[in-house]
């Protein structure tokens, strides 16, 4: 739960920023919101009716509005239960008082019925008699009640010319209510926001402030998934080759419109329906001024397929797959053959290190291993390696001893042990090294001797040392 405060608080933070920096100086368009004051909005959710909830985050949302902005308040159901002509402009398209909304919001009492079609109707007449282009923002908690289609009431306005963008928040809607509010918001050239409580409610409020009709048409869409659904991500743009941030919108599972001057980029796409699932970073995604580019990102499992060898020859070694935030996700041991792992798509760093194998090139760490969903990624590693034998000899026989390898260059011990009656026998990386044997006292001999050896990749080097 904390994770998830964080990342709310993150998110609201970030398209706070875009809307205040984002906000033009000169005087922006008009900004109506058609508020939902139906029956419904008496019910509970997180502890508070909706009513509470909605009037608490349109009156902080504002407060991130230009100083000069236009704000217009219509209302319907609030008045007369069973009426679906109950709708009312509280505040005009003239108004600039953020206080006048919040207190106008506050007073509103829940009643009646919800003629969305009607609402969006009354607020286009305005437009048509005053002909201004605004940003219209219907916040609704339930589907429409009294036969109206505002789908259709938005294409016909916008065959008449009427020049205005239409974004629909759902505010605890259940699945499969949406159809007719995404048809009309996509026909009023906006997007339909999907808010489940009052963090999504927030959430969505804070991106419509950055998507007013005075902005650029975004250029370039998003459209996330997972097994094969359309899902809710966060999408963060910056730079390429930097942590610049450059835009961001979030996902709504549906195709969400950025704007991003023609540039090269790197996209961030985080899934918010499942916080396990590892982000997926976009490298080099070029963007035009002239036509729409996309990126479609799946969530899907994928699989790597590592494999490690030695002088290319099979070789047993242990794997293990990190994420971004460094957390172990999956790992394996190879025993010389190719191992499969099943991940969630995403961007990982792969660490390896090989068994029974000596020297100073024994692990390795593979960044930025992608899995793209549905789809295998090959990773292969190749070790290198010669083979050396110690045989301290007493007489003819090999004699008990303490064995200690050094690479020359470093001076690191990188192998040994006892060579019991068997002597000592390792691979080991190419290099040059020095070997030291001491014998044991059980043995009757006594003494350290050293020698220096060369090993070369697949020679066998066999170092004798006499006593």
């Amino acid at each position: 739960m904390k994770q998830v405060a964080i990342l709310l608080c993150t998110f609201l933070c970030f398209f706070q920023t875009i809307s205040q920096t984002k906000q033009a100086p000169e005087v922006p368009s008009p900004i109506i919101f058609i508020y939902d004051a139906s029956g419904s909005m008496w019910g509970q959710m997180q502890g508070k009716t909706k009513m509470e909830i909605a009037s608490t985050v349109l009156s902080n949302s504002i407060n991130d509005f230009a100083e000069n902005q236009k704000i217009g308040l219509v209302a319907y159901g609030h008045r007369k239960k069973g009426d679906c002509r109950d709708v009312e402009t509280l505040l005009s398209i003239e108004n600039t008082s953020k206080s006048k909304v919040a207190a106008a919001v506050k007073g509103i009492k829940p009643l009646g019925m919800t003629p969305l079609a009607y609402s969006a109707t009354t607020v286009i007449d305005q437009l048509r008699k005053s002909k201004e282009k605004a940003t219209i923002v219907l916040i609704t908690d339930g589907i429409e009640s009294c036969d109206g289609n505002i789908c259709d009431v938005v294409k016909a306005a916008k065959a008449e010319g009427i020049d205005f963008k239409l974004h629909i928040v759902g505010f605890g809607l259940k699945k499969g209510e949406t159809e007719q509010l995404e048809c009309a918001a996509k026909a009023g050239d906006g997007n339909y926001y999907d808010a489940a409580d009052a963090g999504g409610l927030g959430d969505a409020m804070t991106q419509v402030a950055s998507q007013t009709v005075d902005k650029p048409e975004g250029n370039h869409g998003v459209y996330a998934t997972m097994n094969g659904k359309a899902i809710d991500a966060l999408v963060i743009a910056y730079k390429s080759g930097t942590k610049n941030e450059a835009g961001g919108t979030r996902t709504y599972r549906d195709t969400a419109y950025i704007y991003l001057p023609q540039e090269t980029y790197d996209l961030e796409i985080r899934p918010l329906e499942n916080s396990k699932v590892a982000p997926i970073v976009l490298k080099g995604v070029k963007t035009s001024d002239d036509k729409k580019t996309y990126s479609n990102v799946s969530f899907d499992g994928g699989k790597f397929i590592v494999t490690t060898t030695n002088n290319g020859e099979g070789w047993d070694s242990t794997v293990n797959v990190k994420n971004t935030e460094g957390k172990s996700v999956g790992g394996s041991r190879t025993y010389g053959r190719s191992n499969e792992i099943e991940l969630n798509a995403g961007t990982y760093s792969i660490a390896i290190a090989a068994l029974k194998l000596n020297g100073l090139h024994t692990k390795t760490t593979l960044e930025n291993q992608v899995i793209i969903g549905g789809q295998t990624t090959k990773v292969d590693y190749n070790f290198e390696s010669g083979t050396l034998e110690i045989l301290p000899m007493g007489g003819d026989k090999i004699i008990d001893c303490t064995v200690d390898v050094i690479e020359v260059a470093s001076g690191k011990s990188v192998g040994g042990g006892r060579s019991y009656d068997r002597g000592v026998k390792m691979f080991i990386n190419p290099g040059t090294y020095q070997v030291k044997v001491k014998a044991l006292r059980k043995t009757g001999f006594e003494g350290e001797k050293s020698a220096t050896v060369t090993i070369k990749k697949g020679e066998d080097v066999k170092q004798v040392f006499k006593y």
